[in-house]
C-alpha cells in the first residue's frame, strides 16, 4: 500500500484546493483520486482539505483530523451528496486481536482508539452538515 508522490489531475477545475499540490500516500489513494478526478458524477473533490476537530483518547486534548477526501457527487437518482472519505486497510478498521500485550499490539490498540475517535467526530460532523462519512477499504476498492 505504501507509495508517495504528487497526483496530477486530468480535470484540475474539479479540485477544491491547490490542484498543483495533491499528495498521495498510497496506491489505494491514487485509485480513489483517479476515480474522483475522472468520474463525471463528481462535481468537485479535495484531498486532506477538511479539518475536523476531535478529542484524542490518548492525551484528552483537541486535535484536528484531515480525512483523506471530500467529494460532492451526483447520485444515480440525480440528487447531490457530499461524502467525507477515509481510505484504510480493513485490518485497521477492526480492534487488534492478540492475547499478549506486545509493543506492536499496544501501538495498534492506541492507533485504533485514536482512529475511532476521529471517525466518530467525522460521522457527527457529517450528520451536522447533511453529508455522509465513508471508510473505504481494499474490499471497496477491489484490491486483494
Amino acid at each position: 500500500m505504501s507509495n508517495k508522490g504528487k497526483f496530477r489531475p486530468k480535470n484540475p477545475q474539479k479540485y477544491k484546493g491547490d490542484a498543483n499540490n495533491i499528495i498521495y500516500r498510497s496506491t489505494w489513494e491514487i485509485k480513489v483520486m483517479n476515480y474522483l478526478d475522472e468520474n463525471p458524477n463528481v462535481i468537485w473533490w479535495g484531498s486532506e482539505e477538511l479539518p475536523i476537530p476531535y478529542l484524542s483518547p490518548v492525551d484528552r486534548k483537541k486535535h484536528r483530523y484531515f480525512p483523506d477526501f471530500i467529494a460532492k457527487m451526483r447520485k444515480a437518482d440525480g440528487t447531490v451528496m457530499t461524502y467525507v472519505i477515509e481510505v484504510k486497510p480493513e485490518k485497521q478498521t477492526q480492534p487488534p486481536t492478540q492475547k499478549r500485550k506486545t509493543k506492536t499490539f499496544l501501538q495498534e490498540a492506541i492507533t485504533y482508539e485514536v482512529n475511532k475517535a476521529k471517525w466518530y467526530a467525522a460521522t457527527e460532523f457529517c450528520k451536522d452538515h447533511g453529508w455522509q462519512f465513508l471508510i473505504l477499504t481494499e474490499r471497496h476498492l477491489g484490491i486483494r
